[in-house]
């Protein structure tokens, strides 16, 4: 058993007295009927040249078959690359090494196993439930309490479970953007409405990843120069449907690029980090195979996720730089997602922490911190 730190007993504490807390924050989001979404038919993206409007039990087969699919029904109007013409520069060279290496020794497996054993408590994470809704506000409160003065509150969706958006001001440029980004929910992809889905790795491990970097970053007292945003998306399992609606609501707005963790603390036996090199942005992927070099040990390795793999697809669509550092180098290599046996007992956490790290130095680089 990994000691107890003065932190994680406190953490573990707020954990604890989170149930009254939920029960407060819940009524503060608009209750939305779990039918309303799939009332009728939904337009949905099954590859850049193929579209349907499937029914919910369609789609629910969809997910079942494990394929990848966007629902585009709500951002029809929505021009791609809409982003295009906002492109922003980023850097082709690391700059803050000794910055960053003075925030690495303050990232801690605590807070990421505390806060995913509760997270995978949940029956499941189903966006389109009372549980995805539930556990949306539970993360919430647990945000603020690891981050007191955070800037964070839900992004409501046409579905029960809202993302989640935490800012950071920037000082000298804040309506550039850097986004951190992960999704909340879960799903078993058998019985999506009642069906255990801890999500543990799925993408319960991208969740605390991102988290971890948020409190590590908020404490340090530095200040990005550009306006770091941490989301925490709902509905990706429905199709990457609450990216789809964060990134239609930041058409013209100036995001530099966004940088997704979805599953880290699942490696193979030779850990690498597998960098997503289909539906991103080439000049991103540089940075971030100089970044895992520079603060981890772990090598890199190239590979194809396929299409509509995880919410980045819905910034590139938009024309928006984005990223992905994968937890290793076979994007199917966890097989117990989408199921029961997605537990945290599966998570290595040492293996998790490295990924905190490549946040914190894309955040350094990217948002120019001082």
């Amino acid at each position: 058993m990994t000691k107890m730190t003065s932190q994680y007993v406190r953490i573990k504490n707020t954990a604890m007295k989170l149930s009254t807390v939920c029960a407060f924050a819940i009524f503060s989001f608009t209750v939305v009927s779990a039918s309303d979404l799939y009332a009728t038919n939904r337009l949905i993206q099954l590859s850049e040249d193929k579209q349907e409007w499937l029914s919910e039990s369609q789609i629910n087969k969809l997910i079942s078959s494990d394929a990848r699919f966007r629902d585009i029904t709500d951002i029809r109007d929505v021009p791609e690359n809409a982003n295009q013409a906002a492109l922003l520069d980023i850097p082709t060279s690391l700059t803050h090494q000794k910055l960053v290496s003075g925030l690495l020794p303050r990232v801690t497996k605590d807070v990421p196993q505390s806060v995913l054993a509760n997270l995978t408590s949940f029956t499941n994470r189903y966006y389109n439930s009372e549980n995805g809704r539930k556990s949306s506000a539970w993360l919430l409160s647990t945000i603020q309490s690891l981050v007191p003065g955070i800037n964070a509150n839900s992004f409501p969706h046409r579905f029960p479970q809202p993302s989640i958006i935490a800012r950071i001001e920037g000082t000298q440029n804040p309506n550039e953007i850097v986004i951190i980004s992960a999704h909340q929910d879960s799903i078993n992809e058998e019985d999506p409405v009642a069906g255990r889905a801890p999500g543990a790795d799925d993408d319960g491990s991208g969740t605390v990843t991102i988290l971890e970097a948020l409190r590590v970053f908020a404490h340090s007292g530095l200040k990005p120069k550009r306006s770091v945003e941490f989301h925490w998306y709902a509905g990706e399992e429905g199709g990457l449907l609450g990216s789809a609606d964060v990134s239609k609501a930041y058409e013209g707005k100036k995001v530099a690029a966004v940088l997704h963790f979805d599953m880290t603390g699942y490696p193979m036996s030779s850990p690498a980090v597998g960098i997503v090199t289909d539906y991103t942005d080439s000049n991103t992927n540089d940075l971030l195979r100089k970044i895992v070099a520079a603060y981890t040990d772990l090598p890199t390795n190239d590979i194809v996720c396929g299409y509509a793999c995880s919410d980045h697809a819905s910034w590139n669509a938009r024309g928006v730089r984005a990223a992905v550092p994968f937890e290793c180098q076979k994007v199917e290599g966890n097989t117990n997602i989408h199921s029961p046996k997605d537990s945290i007992d599966t998570i290595d956490f040492d293996h998790l922490v490295k990924f905190v790290k490549i946040a914190l130095g894309f955040i350094a680089e990217v948002a120019d911190a001082d």
